[in-house]
């Protein structure tokens, strides 16, 4: 069965965590996770090249097949982008492993749709990314509609956050899951992934996905044990992932947030029948990218050339 880690953060200066004040807490809640990954700090000189040797082999060792990794754009607010050319370049130097998803400020109004649609069309990214709360919008906000609207024309998925962030820096209501059921009110073909699984509301999520077919849920910056832990609040994801929503839950480490060898050996430990783990670790996400584990195209790479 081909397997995916759909939310990871490659170990290199470039496309690295971006440490700054609103993202704080972060650090503090993860800290334990983190630590273990910057043993070997890689913007140390010398040791970014061992450390994503590293990360490469962990991949190789656990037999991973594919691995989403993501831009990140959201200069207005916050003054930190992770560009989709260096995503791309990023992909195409390790292809076919990497699958790079598109972000853009929908602050930036039409520049923006001109950059994902670049982004798409001509760096070979495979969706878009919006970490709404860093955007200071609900994912209902009309900002965000051009975009959605834009995914679907160029038949793309739309990453999104929704649930709590830790960042202290801006409400956790931004993330309700309810908003999300408002915009596929009005774009029930907008193909959805809403990640992280909406902890405390995941009730309201789950009820979200029931209601639209193309709304997936990620499993991302989670301990897969808690989905059988009595009291931890995540086991409805277990219930209802493993029956009505079984072709439609995605699982991702977001290394360095969670290890990733962890976050599969817990994954797979799970009481899942053969066929709903199957999609679980892979499947699904494999069915949204409209891929296989034998038909999986390299993105091509082109960087020259202003887009307008």
């Amino acid at each position: 069965m081909i397997k995916i880690d759909y939310a990871s953060i490659p170990p290199t200066a470039t496309l690295g965590r971006n440490p700054s004040r609103h993202m704080a807490n972060y650090e503090k809640v993860f800290a334990a996770s983190l630590a273990r990954a910057e043993d070997k700090a890689a913007t140390e000189v010398g040791n970014e090249a061992d450390d994503l040797a590293e990360y490469l082999r962990t991949y190789d060792e656990l037999g991973i097949d594919r691995v989403v990794i993501r831009a990140r754009d959201v200069e207005t607010t916050f003054g930190i982008k992770v560009a989709n050319e260096t995503v791309a370049e990023f992909c195409h130097a390790h292809a076919p492993r990497f699958i790079g998803l598109a972000s853009v400020d929908p602050h930036k109004g039409i520049a923006a749709l001109r950059e994902f649609e670049h982004a798409i069309l001509h760096l070979g990214l495979r969706g878009l990314h919006l970490p709404c709360f860093e955007h200071k919008l609900a994912v209902n906000a009309k900002e965000l509609y051009p975009l959605y609207a834009k995914c679907i024309e160029l038949d793309v998925p739309v990453n999104v956050h929704v649930g709590m962030s830790f960042s202290s820096a801006v409400p956790m209501t931004y993330g309700l899951p309810r908003y999300l059921d408002e915009v596929m009110v009005h774009f029930p073909e907008l193909k959805v992934v809403a990640s992280v699984p909406a902890f405390p509301w995941i009730l309201e999520l789950i009820g979200v996905a029931w209601r639209h077919p193309n709304v997936h849920i990620a499993l991302n910056a989670m301990r897969p044990k808690y989905l059988q832990t009595a009291g931890s609040g995540f086991e409805p994801l277990l219930q209802y992932g493993r029956t009505i929503l079984k072709d439609r839950i995605i699982c991702g480490s977001n290394w360095p947030l969670q290890p990733v060898r962890k976050y599969f050996d817990e994954l797979e430990a799970l009481p899942l029948e053969e066929g709903v783990l199957a999609g679980w670790v892979g499947g699904n996400a494999a069915r949204l990218f409209k891929m296989d584990s034998t038909d999986i195209a390299e993105p091509t790479l082109q960087t020259t050339g202003a887009h307008k």
